[in-house]
């Protein structure tokens, strides 16, 4: 049964929240943000509709969904948008949402639950023919029971909290003598990151390649991809950079990824919006891995390529519409590649920076785009997490969109913060990225040689001079810039 949304509360803060406003914007729809005190000065809630100040924890705040319902319901908000992180991923909240007679904008509770436990979701997938990888089908805490199935898979393996995500409680683990300190350390990060310490053991893949999979499905059994997206250039697991499509995916395997998503989401009868995410070894080997139930952050690049607003979609299948395109209709067009800007020092161990932004000059011009919320004079507050913004760029081939994001990252200024977009600049300029020849160790191995390669030039640009400062403290380089 279809009901049309009129009014949708934002349960989230930033520019997923900015996002959303904007799709409600053009759909008619009356848009409502909740928000925390140190949130106030946040240009989302001055574009909302209707802004809710929210009292207490500025991070708890966003994760109360009983005061979230009971907002929602006294505003006669017809439907709740959780964006990404905080409740996106909760089954409970979805279930509550539906209880309440509020529309949750996103799949059903029952898949949510399914892929929020990841042994449960990779059992449903290898049991519908989709290929994993070896390991336990069952959550294990006995640390001498998990380092015997180690050693029966054999070495490495990677150690994964079974309710996580966002690299958060995962060790890769190359010898036994290793095993009893890393599954420490694993779980004790998934007891503070989750709440729960079963984790679960699989054989390690080196260096793969990290492709995703977006697709829609509607509550009528349609389901079609919106093609894939190569993620494989982290840091110790999280994403930094995104690209659509992948630059060096075999046309075949890229075939066989689509056939393996949809199969799989007809199979399950999954509703709205879903990214499935696999790792291919060097032989191009298929293996699933997780399936995020929500509204990605990398989003845009795929919006770039094929037209298709994605949240617009999500609200509409919500709403009971059925999916407005069949899959020959899908046409994609050029590359996209998304940089996740983030207050932080490259040099110093990725250390979050926080403060009050000076100036603040933006990129523009044709095939740049960016999703953000802050401006000069914005103070990027210590509770939440690091990231700026996210600056995508288009062009209509590979080289294109390199020359692209140079130019764009060059013209990207933010004082008052240190931030990674020296690290960017350093990653476009590598001869391997440049010939779209990358896997998940690519930075990882790098980063120490993109930060001194940044401050080697000599160069009078006040956006990577601090890096010179600290490098001069450190005698590594002198005032003009010059190596020691």
């Amino acid at each position: 049964m279809s009901q049309k949304i009129s009014k949708i509360l934002i349960a989230n803060r930033g520019e997923i929240a900015l996002r959303i406003i904007r799709a409600c914007k053009e759909l008619d729809i009356t848009s409502v943000v909740i928000h925390s005190k140190v949130d106030s000065e946040g240009p989302w809630v001055k574009k909302a509709d209707k802004s809710v100040l929210l009292e207490g924890h500025p991070v708890e705040v966003y994760l109360d969904y009983e005061n979230i319902i009971k907002i929602a319901k006294e505003l006669k908000c017809t439907a709740i948008h959780p964006g990404y992180g905080f409740l996106s991923e909760s089954a409970d909240f979805a279930r509550a949402c539906d209880k309440n007679g509020i529309i949750f904008i996103g799949p059903k509770a029952e898949h949510i639950e399914l892929f929020g436990d990841k042994i449960t979701s990779k059992n449903a997938m290898k049991e519908i023919g989709v290929p994993v990888l070896e390991g336990t089908t069952m959550p294990i805490t006995d640390k001498k029971e998990a380092q015997k199935i180690s050693q029966e898979i054999g070495f490495p393996v990677i150690i994964k909290a079974a309710f996580g995500g966002g690299g958060r409680g995962m060790r890769v683990v190359h010898e036994a003598k290793q095993f009893d300190s890393l599954f420490d350390a694993a779980t004790n990060e998934a007891k503070k990151y989750f709440g729960n310490g079963d984790m679960f053991i699989e054989k390690f893949v080196s260096n793969p390649r990290h492709i995703e999979i977006q697709v829609i499905a509607d509550k009528f059994g349609n389901v079609v991809h919106l093609g894939e997206r190569d993620c494989s250039i982290q840091r110790r697991h999280q994403k930094v950079i995104e690209i659509a499509p992948s630059p060096s995916l075999n046309n075949d395997v890229r075939k066989e990824l689509y056939r393996i998503a949809i199969r799989a989401m007809n199979r399950l009868g999954y509703e709205n919006v879903g990214t499935i995410e696999f790792l291919l070894d060097e032989q191009d080997n298929i293996y699933f891995i997780e399936m995020n139930t929500r509204l990605q952050v990398e989003h845009p690049v795929t919006e770039i390529i094929t037209g298709v607003d994605i949240v617009q979609r999500m609200i509409q299948i919500a709403e009971g519409d059925k999916l407005h395109f069949l899959q020959e209709e899908i046409s994609f067009r050029g590359y996209a590649i998304e940089f996740r800007i983030n207050a932080e020092d490259p040099l110093n161990n990725f250390m979050p920076s926080f403060g009050t932004i000076g100036e603040y000059l933006t990129p523009g011009g044709p095939g740049v785009r960016l999703d953000t919320s802050v401006y000069g004079g914005y103070s990027m507050p210590p509770n939440y997490d690091s990231m700026i913004g996210k600056l995508i760029v288009w062009a209509l081939d590979w080289e294109g969109v390199v020359k692209k994001a140079k130019r764009a990252l060059d013209e990207y200024y933010i004082e008052g913060l240190t931030t990674n977009i020296p690290l960017h600049k350093e990653v476009v300029c590598d001869e391997s990225f440049q010939k779209g020849i990358f896997d998940t160790g690519f930075l990882d191995t790098r980063v120490e040689h993109f930060a001194l390669i940044n401050t080697i030039a000599p160069t009078k640009d006040k956006r990577i001079s601090s890096f010179i400062s600290k490098l001069m403290q450190k005698g590594l380089t002198s005032e003009k810039g010059d190596f020691i």
